[in-house]
């Protein structure tokens, strides 16, 4: 029985409609089928275009262009903007608000044949307060967040590609969460023009697949260069084991699978030592805190002087609090805190080809008043380097947990050979 279109990889699809073996009409209608049966229980979707996409897709049918993306169907996080759907931010002061322009990814997805969906589900301003979406595989839990409905749209078919953002955890963690290829670049790669800001000095576009190559796909279309297949071979990797000083913050179950991964790894040949980051590491969490909230609270004046009654109090008392409560004092120290640790942990890695560490501290939590721990991200998006998280492990209750893999600032591409190795191996 032919797999349907909708569970197609993003190359599977492009390869089919670039030799016209499939057409482009054809893979939007069955993403939308499929959304229309799963979008009540996941809800994953803050607005959906289903009439635009299937003109899009007869539009690409009929013509001659044949992009690197040409008929995929996608998803973008709510905070994208795009010049014929809302962009809301996920919070009821932009309600209906229009852009005249899409974002730059937004622009190259589509220059490069790809097919816009809908926007996805966010958390207000990405940040903590929830959005609607649940776990597509057990709708009693968060989907994680902030990206939730990127994350929960692709694990369950509906589209093969979403954007996310992530400024502390909100790629990496709910990709854990959902199950599916979680990618968070090098800082400043991407460009972020037309992408709300949160926090300038940490943000950086996110990228959900269900595949590594697909990943390699979409980060190529949106640096604007030719797409390069991975190599099918790749060194076997020196790997250090990273627990970090957050470890006990991990279920005891995620610890017992990260590190029968680790010898599992060893055992295929890998290189496989423990990795222990210098003390100032720890002082990265709270560094991060001074940084992210110091920048997200000043990005938001506006906001925040003229609705404040209509930002939750989750936001008011969390992220924004903390924020205000922030010198610029505090804020320089806290950066030239998070430079010092980039230049050290690039030096670093010269023992090591790629850090194995969590994801996330286990299976995604029941409720859907929080999006979980974000402590296992923090360090590594505080530090600029390029992280991926693969659905490997299973945690209790048979739910996905990811395998974090992080590489040197700039190393993206060796991220992926090494991620394909050790999906290999751990499969």
């Amino acid at each position: 029985m032919p797999i349907p279109p909708n569970e197609l990889s993003a190359s599977e699809i492009s390869q089919a409609t670039r030799a016209g073996t499939l057409s482009c009409e054809a893979v939007v209608r069955a993403c939308l089928e499929h959304i229309a049966t799963r979008e009540p229980a996941v809800q994953a979707w803050q607005y959906i275009d289903a009439e635009g996409a299937i003109a899009q897709a007869r539009a690409l049918d009929a013509g001659s262009a044949r992009g690197p993306l040409h008929g995929v169907p996608f998803g973008a996080k709510d905070i994208i903007d795009t010049h014929d759907m809302p962009t809301e931010y996920g919070s009821p002061i932009h309600r209906g608000h229009r852009p005249d322009r899409d974002a730059a990814c937004i622009a190259l997805m589509r220059r490069a044949g790809a097919v816009l969906v809908g926007k996805t589900v966010t958390t207000e301003f990405a940040n903590v307060h929830p959005g609607k979406t649940r776990h597509p595989l057990d709708p009693a839990r968060t989907p994680g967040g902030s990206s939730s409905g990127s994350a929960a749209a692709v694990a369950a078919a509906m589209v093969p590609l979403a954007l996310g953002t992530q400024t502390t955890a909100s790629t990496i963690r709910p990709a854990s969460f959902c199950g599916v290829v979680g990618y968070r670049p090098t800082w400043s790669d991407l460009r972020l023009s037309g992408v709300m800001e949160a926090a300038g000095s940490l943000d950086t576009l996110g990228l959900m697949a269900r595949s590594v190559a697909d990943i390699a796909l979409l980060r190529a279309v949106l640096l604007g260069v030719e797409p390069r297949a991975l190599p099918a071979e790749t060194a076997k990797p020196r790997i250090g084991f990273c627990r970090t000083h957050l470890w006990e913050n991990a279920e005891s179950t995620t610890q017992r699978l990260l590190e029968d991964a680790a010898s599992r790894l060893a055992a295929a040949g890998a290189s496989v030592k423990d990795a222990v980051l210098p003390s100032a590491f720890t002082r990265i969490p709270e560094a991060h805190k001074a940084v992210s909230s110091f920048e997200f609270t000043r990005n938001f004046s506006w906001e925040i002087a003229h609705h404040w009654d209509r930002i939750s109090e989750t936001l008011r008392n969390g992220r924004i609090k903390d924020g205000l409560a922030t010198t610029f004092e505090r804020y320089r120290e806290a950066r030239e805190l998070l430079s010092a640790c980039r230049q050290t942990l690039d030096q670093f890695f010269d023992n090591y080809d790629i850090l194995l560490t969590p994801a996330a501290a286990g299976e995604a939590p029941v409720g859907l008043h929080s999006t979980g721990y974000t402590g296992f991200c923090s360090i590594w998006t505080s530090t600029h380097v390029p992280a991926l998280t693969l659905p490997l492990l299973q945690g209790p209750s048979g739910l996905p947990i990811g395998v974090q893999l992080v590489a040197r600032r700039d190393r993206d591409r060796d991220l992926f050979g090494f991620a394909q190795w050790i999906r290999r191996a751990l499969r």
